[in-house]
């Protein structure tokens, strides 16, 4: 499977990015298969977070075997100072690690969070206290060894994620939606344009991960949860051809790995397409953006 420089962090990592919330639905047993495939298939980079039910429990027994083939990232959805270091510790347990390489801020969607994840604002300095915020203790633990790079996922709005590049000069990766429906609305819709992340991103040194890149739409509001085929957030395209559209769409725009839909049925098929990956031509890019410019947003607006 091909590989690409993650930005400036000396890592390359597999085009596709394993992401473990698979494993949550899977016994112990699947879950060992599925990460000895996803191994066998090329895959170097696995993305976890300890909001993915039991993905972090599962992975681990595999991750044991393999750690020297596996770049590892984790996620907290903590801002706080004292709540970044307690939860990293919770994963560096339940992963059975001493290190994580890659440690993202996970799905920042509000200024607030931002403010707060940078010791800006937190709601204790109402009352007199300072926190110093989550990077703080991101700092701390990449001092200490226990992470070796600092990353940020969102699905928000594209200036919120801009604005986190420009303020967090430790950022070496962001993580966002990036697709072709999201491409389709264009320089009108400035609340969906990921592109001009992408190319902040670039500019920066950024390792890029594309997540939502297998999104069709949200999910009909008459479908109940139970009724829903897949286990993912999102209504997602499925078959093979579409699979394979959706990742040739975002690896040619230059991201550097786009993590798997997070059901396992989909997964086979997602890794077939990440082996057999072939640049997309800009006349094939423009036909997909055609088709889906009345499509709804599977990003919610912000």
């Amino acid at each position: 499977m091909e590989t690409r420089p993650l930005g400036d962090t000396g890592h390359d990592s597999s085009v596709l990015t394993f992401g473990a919330i698979a494993l949550d639905f899977l016994g112990q047993d699947d879950a060992n298969e599925m990460v000895e495939d996803v191994l066998d298939a090329g895959v170097n980079h696995f993305d976890v977070a300890p909001t993915y039910g039991d993905a972090e429990v599962k992975l681990a027994p595999k991750l044991a075997e393999h750690r020297e083939e596996i770049f590892l990232g984790c996620k907290t959805q903590e801002r706080t100072y004292y709540g970044a270091w307690g939860e990293l510790h919770r994963s560096l347990d339940r992963l059975g690690v001493d290190k994580i390489d890659l440690y993202q801020f996970h799905a920042v969607t509000r200024y607030d969070e931002l403010e707060a994840i940078t010791g800006e604002y937190s709601p204790e300095m109402a009352q007199g206290d300072h926190d110093p915020g989550a990077l703080q203790a991101f700092i701390e633990a990449k001092e200490e060894g226990l992470i070796d790079h600092v990353g940020l996922t969102s699905h928000g709005d594209p200036a919120l994620i801009r604005t986190a590049i420009k303020e967090i000069p430790e950022l070496e990766t962001v993580m966002f939606p990036f697709n072709y429906t999201l491409a389709a609305k264009g320089a009108e819709a400035p609340e969906y344009d990921y592109a001009s992340v992408l190319e902040l991103a670039e500019e920066k040194g950024l390792g890029t991960l594309c997540i939502k890149g297998f999104a069709k739409g949200p999910w009909p509001d008459d479908l109940d949860d139970d009724d829903r085929p897949y286990n993912t957030w999102y209504e997602p395209y499925d078959t093979e051809d579409e699979l394979v559209e959706c990742l040739r769409f975002a690896l040619s725009h230059g991201m550097t790995s786009i993590p798997n839909a997070g059901d396992p049925d989909l997964v086979p098929a997602i890794l077939e397409a990440a082996q057999a990956y072939e640049p997309m031509s800009d006349e094939e890019r423009a036909a997909l953006k055609a088709r889906a410019r009345d499509a709804d947003s599977p990003v919610p607006a912000p």
